[in-house]
């Protein structure tokens, strides 16, 4: 973590070298005081370098602009919670634009063809004649553990096995009938 930070440290070397008006001075050294503090907060928040260096940007311009550039009555709380907020927000409109983007998706994928539906059933009915021509102790698991969606501990109760038997299985259940639907196609 504190790899990544040092590339966020440009932007506070930047601050530093340019001409700084007297009356903003303790931007800088709130800056210096808070910042690796406040980069680590961001960094468990976050945990995306360009979002910890955005945010921290942010923070730093928004303390700049507090009330025309007065100093805060209590610094240290007003630039976290300032950094928290910015970083909340960002979240949030990272977690907007994933459920957008999930919403179109699923609406596209609702409005399916005839066509489509037709294969979905097709699928699905081949998918249950195969699983009629496991042998019986495989169909017994599948059954139990994919249909009735049983824990593999209860599906070995049941039918008199151990839990990894079970296991076992399932997969060779899974195995042939990939290969009898792969054949098919």
């Amino acid at each position: 973590m504190f790899s990544k930070a040092v590339s966020c440290e440009l932007l506070r070397d930047v601050a530093v070298s340019g001409v700084v008006v007297e009356r903003q001075r303790w931007i800088l050294s709130t800056m210096q005081k808070y910042g690796p503090e406040l980069l680590t907060m961001l960094w468990r928040i976050l945990g995306n370098e360009q979002d910890v260096c955005d945010a921290y940007q942010d923070t730093f311009l928004q303390i700049a602009h507090f009330e025309g550039g007065r100093k805060p009555d209590h610094v240290r709380a007003y630039v976290f919670r300032t950094a928290n907020n910015i970083a909340v927000s960002m979240l949030r409109r990272r977690a907007a634009e994933k459920n957008r983007l999930a919403g179109s998706l699923a609406k596209t994928q609702t409005a399916s063809s005839p066509a489509m539906e037709v294969d979905c059933e097709y699928l699905q009915e081949t998918l249950r004649m195969r699983i009629a021509r496991l042998p019986e102790h495989l169909r017994n698991v599948v059954a139990l553990r994919d249909l009735a969606e049983l824990s593999y501990a209860q599906v070995g109760k049941i039918l008199g096995i151990s839990a990894g038997t079970a296991r076992v299985y399932r997969c060779k259940a899974i195995q042939l009938l990939a290969s009898w639907m792969s054949k098919e196609e």
